[in-house]
């Protein structure tokens, strides 16, 4: 036996990922809204804790492996064949799985930026190369470039719709125009996180583009508008020929027994309209937010998810210093901007207080940045 005093090395190419950052946390010891993570502010429907409870009893067996359940209640939902519905632990797992399976060392995997931060991430883990392709100025996909961006090496693109994390959407005119151009041997993924909020009607349902593109695949989750962020599930609706490879390059058992039950009970009719209530309500202080925060001069673009974007460039990170020191946890992206889930109303009215209390300091002093007292706690 030889000794060395070498270590264990990961791959070279992995070096300089970022990790993924979430949401943080309120500090602990004081009341604070945390509208850092896209959660939806209400707890689950009791008819949902009831299945959870149901089926806790049966955890030392494994999961049923396909989700079979799930599958079929979501396959006859949205009226198409079992076999092109891939249930996952969460949409992003079932993304990274997406690019694990199509593309590796060598290829190209395209999207928007800024878009959702797990992107970047896990195509470079795959060993593909990303290619990222400016939001325009009003932070909308500029779906023209993207399609240019694209070469024979291309083999995944994604299109964030409601994009994350600036909540704007392409409607159905561009989008198609845009597929016209796509390759038919590249895998568009229509990354739908948010569509539960839209109430746009030019916005397309990417099931309906699904249907008539055998290259198109659809992501979507139950962590934000049914609220089951914690148990992580999602699923995919794709062809054959891409639902198929999903599956290999799944974990096995990822998607647990109690998310299962969780995800079935939420899609009861009687569950699904007390969580659309909700929604409705979300949509409905997303557009207060809105109008109080353009009230007072903020040049913030229409949001079709549970969030808004505030373009505050070189004073992102005061802006959240200041949010934080009101009893609100934001998303800071510095240099950029920031994002903000809708809360409750009570968190709500605290990030319109910031926000108005930001316009006025800098009205009071232009070019000067926000100082976190701006607002007291």
């Amino acid at each position: 036996m030889t000794t060395s005093s070498a270590s264990p090395q990961p791959r070279a190419d992995l070096r300089g990922i970022p990790t993924y950052k979430p949401g943080r946390r309120p500090a602990p010891g004081r009341r604070s809204f945390k509208l850092s993570s896209n959660e939806s502010p209400y707890p689950p429907l009791p008819s949902v804790l009831d299945a959870i409870t149901r089926a806790a009893p049966h955890i030392h067996r494994y999961p049923d492996l396909l989700s079979s359940d799930l599958v079929a209640t979501l396959a006859r939902r949205f009226d198409v064949p079992d076999d092109h519905v891939v249930v996952g632990c969460g949409s992003v797992a079932l993304a990274t799985q997406i690019v694990e399976a199509f593309a590796g060392p060598g290829d190209e995997v395209a999207y928007a930026w800024r878009s959702f931060e797990a992107y970047p991430i896990i195509v470079q883990v795959a060993g593909a190369t990303k290619v990222e392709v400016p939001l325009r100025p009003d932070a909308v996909h500029d779906l023209p470039r993207l399609a240019a961006a694209i070469t024979p090496r291309t083999r995944v693109v994604f299109v964030c719709n409601p994009n994350n994390p600036t909540g704007t959407v392409v409607t159905a005119g561009p989008l198609n125009e845009f597929l016209d151009r796509v390759p038919s041997d590249c895998v568009v993924v229509l990354d739908e996180a948010y569509r539960e909020y839209v109430t746009e009607p030019a916005v397309p349902d990417g099931v309906e583009l699904y249907r008539q593109r055998r290259n198109v695949v659809v992501l979507r989750t139950f962590s934000k508008a049914y609220g089951l962020a914690g148990l992580r599930v999602g699923y995919a609706i794709a062809h054959p020929e891409v639902a198929d490879a999903i599956r290999i390059t799944n974990v096995p058992f990822s998607t647990n027994s109690l998310a299962q039950a969780a995800a079935l009970a939420s899609l009861e009719p009687q569950a699904e309209a007390e969580l659309l209530d909700r929604v409705r309500t979300t949509i409905g202080e997303r557009e207060r937010v809105t109008r109080a925060l353009r009230e007072v001069g903020w040049d913030i673009p229409e949001s079709h998810g549970n969030f808004i974007w505030l373009p505050t460039g070189a004073d992102t990170d005061a802006f959240a210093a200041a949010c934080e020191a009101a009893g609100v946890v934001v998303r800071p992206f510095s240099g950029e901007g920031v994002r903000i889930t809708i809360g409750e109303p009570e968190a709500n009215d605290l990030v319109i207080e910031v926000a108005r209390s930001a316009r006025r300091s800098n009205e009071d002093s232009p070019g000067a940045p926000i100082p976190p007292s701006a607002v007291r706690p």
